[in-house]
């Protein structure tokens, strides 16, 4: 069994991998970013505040298991990764937050169709406008 940094860093380099493999190219101006929705086993690359995420899934039995995996770009050293994984039933919500108050929504499509970014300002809107 690996310790939990190992895993991460593999983890890591195999996210490189599946990019290089989907064909996304950074562009000059920063990193590479996909808010997707995506389909399976597709990365989204995004930022949480300071932190660098990418996360992707695949299909199980009309859920997404979800992959994540988040981390500080200045931390040379990756002693500030961190990752999980999640099954999500179709619609359901995966949140992410970091030490700055600055969050993520991920929400698995149905038949475990695709993977989102989504804003829940708008559902909390669309909830008082009732």
């Amino acid at each position: 069994m690996f310790p939990l940094t190992r895993s991460l860093s593999l983890a890591a380099a195999s996210a490189v991998l599946a990019l290089t493999a989907a064909g996304i190219t950074a562009r000059a101006d920063g990193p590479a970013q996909n808010l997707g929705p995506v389909g399976p086993r597709a990365p989204i690359l995004t930022w949480v505040g300071s932190k660098r995420v990418i996360a992707f899934y695949w299909p199980d039995s009309g859920n997404c298991a979800v992959h994540v995996v988040v981390w500080d770009p200045t931390d040379v050293n990756a002693e500030s990764t961190a990752g999980f994984q999640a099954t999500l039933i179709p619609r359901q919500m995966a949140h992410i937050e970091t030490a700055e108050n600055k969050s993520l929504y991920l929400q698995c499509g149905d038949n475990a169709e695709y993977l989102a970014i989504v804003n829940t300002a708008e559902f909390v809107t669309a909830d008082v406008a009732k």
